[in-house]
C-alpha cells in the first residue's frame, strides 16, 4: 500500500481531497450488485408498468447502415418518408430498406446459420408468435416512449400490440363495403347484413379462406364478439359458423386477390363484399366511387417490429423500433398510409390530410373511435392452433351443393 500522506504532499491535496479522488477509484473498479444488472433487463411490458416516466437511454452510435425489411411497394415507401426519413434526421443513423414476402423462411435461415443481416423486420403476429418460441428474435428489454399526456406505453398502445418479441405498428382490417347505387334506399349499415338476404338481395364477395369468414357467421347469428373464439374452439361453435355461412352459400363471389373486392363492385358482380380497409379506401376517398364501408365488426390486426436473434447492430435496431413506434410517427405514417397507430395517442395527431389528396383520412381508419368500438381483434393463436384443420373443413364445405 503506498504512503497516502506523502502521495498527498507530492500532488498538493489536501487529506479530504485525496480520500475523494481514492474513494472515486474504488467505486469505478467497483461492478453494479447482481440486482441492479437484473433490473436494467425487465421485460418491456412489466418496465413499463413500474416506471411512467424512465430514463433516456443514450442514443447508440451510428453504424454503416441499418438494414430495415418490411413489405414493399407502396406501405414501403409510406414507411420510409413518415419513420425513415425523420429517424435519420433526427439520428444521423442511415438506413438500408430491403423488402421480404413476408414469413420465417428468411429470418429463420439466417438465425440458425449465424449469419443475420437484417437489423429490423417488419413482421404479422403470427410469425411474432412462432418466431419468438423458436428463438428466431430477439426478446425486447426496451422501455418505450410514454405518451405525450404521460400515460405509460403499455396503456397507450392498443390490446395485445406489445409483444415478448416486438412492438406494435400499424393497424389494418377486414371490412365490408356495399355498392350503394346498387342498395338503392335500404342501404346496409351492419356486418350482420351480409348475411341477410332477405332485406337486402343480391351476390356476396367473400375472400376464399375460412378466417374471418367464420368469425363473422358467428357474430351474424348472434355470438358476441367476446366470445367467437370460445365458440370457434368447439365443434358446436364451428358447425354453427358453417350453418350460417349455407345461409348465403349460392349468392357468395370467393375471392383471393386484394385488388379483387374493388372490381367485383365496379362490374356490379355483388351487391357488398368483404374488403381489406387499405384497398377500398382510395376507391371511395380519393376515387369518390358510390361505395359505403361498414365499419361495424370489422376484425382487425397489426404488424409489428422485431429484431432478428443475433442482429449484428441490435442496439441501433432497438433505438429505432423506440423512434417509429411512438406517437408521431405513427400519426404521420396516417398521411401517405391508410392504416391505424397502434398507439391511441396518435389518433389526436393524424393530420387532415393524406398527401395523394385532400382528404380527412382520420375517418377512414381503423382505430378511429367511430369506427373501432364493435371491432374484433384477429387472434393469431386460434388460427394458429386451429387454422390446418379449419382449412380443411372449409374446402369440403366448398364442394358441398348448396342448400
Amino acid at each position: 500500500m503506498p504512503d497516502c500522506r506523502k502521495i498527498a504532499a507530492r500532488l498538493g491535496l489536501t487529506g479530504a481531497a485525496l480520500l475523494a479522488v481514492l474513494l472515486a477509484g474504488l467505486l469505478a473498479q467497483t461492478p453494479l450488485p447482481a440486482l441492479a444488472q437484473n433490473e436494467t433487463q425487465t421485460n418491456e411490458v412489466e418496465a413499463q408498468a413500474q416506471s411512467e416516466t424512465p430514463a433516456p437511454e443514450q442514443p447508440a452510435q451510428a453504424v454503416e447502415r441499418l438494414v430495415v425489411v418490411s413489405w414493399g411497394r407502396s406501405y414501403g415507401r409510406g414507411q420510409e418518408e413518415a419513420i425513415y426519413k425523420p429517424f435519420t434526421e433526427a439520428t444521423g443513423q442511415p438506413i438500408l430498406r430491403q423488402d421480404y414476402r413476408g414469413g420465417m423462411q428468411q429470418i429463420r435461415a439466417q438465425v440458425e446459420s449465424g449469419e443475420v443481416y437484417w437489423d429490423v423486420v417488419d413482421i404479422e403476429p403470427a410469425t411474432a408468435d412462432r418466431g419468438c418460441e423458436e428463438g428466431l428474435f430477439e426478446p425486447l428489454p426496451l422501455l418505450l416512449p410514454p405518451a405525450p399526456d404521460g400515460a405509460s406505453a403499455a396503456e397507450d398502445f392498443l390490446p395485445g400490440t406489445l409483444h415478448p418479441c416486438a412492438v406494435g405498428s400499424i393497424v389494418w382490417s377486414l371490412v365490408v363495403a356495399v355498392d350503394s347505387d346498387q342498395a338503392g334506399e335500404n342501404q346496409p349499415d351492419r356486418m350482420a347484413d351480409l348475411f341477410n338476404l332477405n332485406d337486402f338481395p343480391g351476390r356476396r364477395g367473400l375472400r376464399k379462406t375460412p378466417k374471418g369468414n367464420l368469425e363473422w357467421a358467428l357474430i351474424a347469428d348472434g355470438v358476441a364478439p367476446e366470445a367467437v373464439y370460445m365458440e370457434l374452439a368447439t365443434e358446436e361453435g364451428v358447425d354453427r359458423a358453417f350453418a350460417k355461412l349455407d345461409t348465403i352459400k349460392d349468392q357468395i363471389v370467393w375471392w383471393e386477390d386484394g385488388e379483387e373486392p374493388g372490381q367485383l363492385l365496379a362490374r356490379e358482380a355483388v351487391l357488398m363484399t368483404s374488403v381489406y380497409n387499405s384497398r377500398i379506401f382510395r376507391d371511395v376517398a380519393i376515387e369518390q366511387e358510390p361505395y359505403t364501408v361498414i365499419w361495424d365488426n370489422q376484425i382487425w390486426d397489426v404488424d409489428l417490429w422485431a429484431v432478428p436473434k443475433g442482429a449484428r447492430n441490435k442496439e441501433q435496431a432497438l433505438e429505432f423500433i423506440r423512434f417509429a413506434t411512438s406517437t408521431e410517427p405513427l400519426a404521420e405514417i396516417t398521411k401517405w398510409l391508410p392504416y391505424g397507430p397502434a398507439r391511441r395517442s396518435s389518433n389526436a395527431l393524424v393530420g387532415p390530410t393524406v398527401i395523394a389528396a385532400d382528404v380527412d383520412i382520420a375517418p377512414f381508419l381503423p382505430t378511429h373511435p367511430d369506427n373501432f368500438s364493435t371491432a374484433l381483434r384477429s387472434s393469431a393463436s386460434f388460427w394458429g392452433e386451429n387454422g390446418a384443420a379449419l382449412v380443411e373443413r372449409f374446402n369440403a364445405w366448398l364442394q358441398e351443393p348448396s342448400g
